[in-house]
């Protein structure tokens, strides 16, 4: 196990960066040696598109935009490949805290490893940014003072979606279900919107991450009757799921297909043919404004011609974020950097003024957007229009009710509801 944990990490080491040039001379000389990070999510198994190296290239962007030294010494990036898998992810991380002085991971985007993440960081004092994945209970009930969520999360999409969906005429409900910590949490929260809405859940089917042949639980799903079919898992097995269901002829008629989360890179894979009028939250679109398109420009410098999804822009944010509190502290203690990272508001195209909780959760707004019909695509990656922006005080789940029991001892910041408001 350790060998193959030490190959892994060589083959991290390969994508690491000391990129030259200087930050404010204010905290030069403060620091003792190299800040380090780590972007630790899926190269090679379903989630690479949507994090994957994208998400390390993102990172190099806001190294980049930092001067790439912090306190006179250059910022370390390693980009591990987790595999999908929980133990290697968390052996993973382990590795990354404990031997290869890695101060920050950022991404995850798989909720089981995220999970096991924030445990690792919170017995260590070390930070853990997650985009990627979205289970809620990582600034709930498994939360961390040294954690945030920068993206989306399991309540904030079914407040965002299902009630919407409900009220436009879908009653009833059928999922389709990934079987790990995020379906399950999927499927649960979307759950109690659609039932506090009126609605019904008529059964739900669970299948394995990464499995290819869908056609016994799209069959299930099919003669459910269900007004809605709810794909309640991501990447490509969403892709490949909504590729199967239309060849069974599955969201027809009056039965229409509900996407929980979802992503550009997944809409150009699938083309506007299939997908024309399929809405779904997203924390960024490159097309919104000057500044969005200007950091897709750079982004695709790197990639070759793809456009940045919201998870990579979230990447770029955190990890900018992060690199900022740093050089304002002058210190790589956890809780210390993470104190000022919830102090300082954001200050980017991806959150402008958005500030972190207590419990870690970024309070940012999402875009409502839709799937544009063929005849009104312009270009490649011209697939999105967007509907809203959806604030973040109206999906948000609140601070009170998330269970976070492990919530920073110091004094909340700015007012905000700290340990003592969370006993009451």
């Amino acid at each position: 196990m350790h060998r193959r944990i030490a190959r892994r990490l060589a083959g991290a080491a390969a994508l690491g960066l000391a990129l030259a040039a200087g930050l404010s001379p204010a905290v030069a000389g403060r620091l003792e040696r190299p800040v380090g990070i780590a972007v630790l999510n899926d190269k090679s198994s379903v989630f690479a598109d949507p994090g994957g190296v994208g998400s390390v290239w993102a990172a190099e962007l806001a190294i980049e935009d930092v001067g790439g030294k912090v306190g006179g010494h250059p910022v370390k990036l390693l980009g591990p490949d987790h595999q999908n898998k929980t133990d290697i992810g968390a052996s993973l991380a382990r590795e990354m805290y404990d031997r290869e002085n890695i101060d920050a991971l950022f991404d995850i985007g798989n909720s089981a490893i995220s999970l096991a993440v924030n445990d690792i960081a919170r017995e260590r004092g070390k930070i853990v940014v997650h985009t990627g994945s979205a289970t809620a209970d990582v600034f709930g009930k498994a939360c961390a003072p040294t954690a945030a969520m920068w993206l989306y999360d399991t309540y904030s999409l079914a407040k965002g979606l299902a009630r919407s969906v409900v009220d436009q005429g879908g009653k009833t409900w059928f999922f389709l279900t990934a079987d790990y910590a995020f379906g399950h949490a999927m499927q649960a929260a979307v759950t109690k919107e659609v039932e506090a809405a009126g609605g019904k859940v008529l059964g739900a089917v669970r299948h394995p991450v990464g499995v290819m042949d869908y056609s016994s639980f799209l069959m299930q799903a099919q003669a459910s009757g269900a007004n809605i079919v709810a794909f309640a898992n991501a990447s490509g097995d969403t892709v490949n799921s909504l590729k199967q269901a239309r060849e069974f002829q599955v969201g027809y008629g009056d039965q229409k297909l509900g996407v929980l989360i979802f992503y550009l890179t997944s809409v150009h894979s699938l083309g506007p043919e299939a997908l024309q009028g399929v809405q779904y939250l997203s924390g960024y679109y490159w097309d919104r404004d000057d500044e969005s398109r200007a950091f897709a420009k750079r982004y695709e410098a790197k990639s070759g011609g793809k456009k940045p999804d919201h998870n990579h822009a979230a990447v770029y944010s955190a990890v900018k974020h992060f690199l900022k509190a740093v050089e304002e502290t002058g210190s790589l203690d956890g809780l210390t950097v993470m104190r000022k990272m919830k102090e300082m508001p954001l200050d980017d195209f991806y959150a402008r003024g958005a500030k972190i909780r207590p419990d870690g959760r970024l309070m940012n707004d999402m875009l409502l957007v839709e799937v544009k019909a063929p005849d009104e695509v312009r270009g490649e990656w011209d697939l999105v229009k967007i509907r809203q922006v959806v604030k973040a005080d109206d999906i948000m789940r609140p601070l009170s009710e998330g269970g976070c029991k492990h919530l920073d001892p110091a004094p909340a910041a700015d007012g905000d509801a700290g340990p003592a408001a969370e006993k009451k």
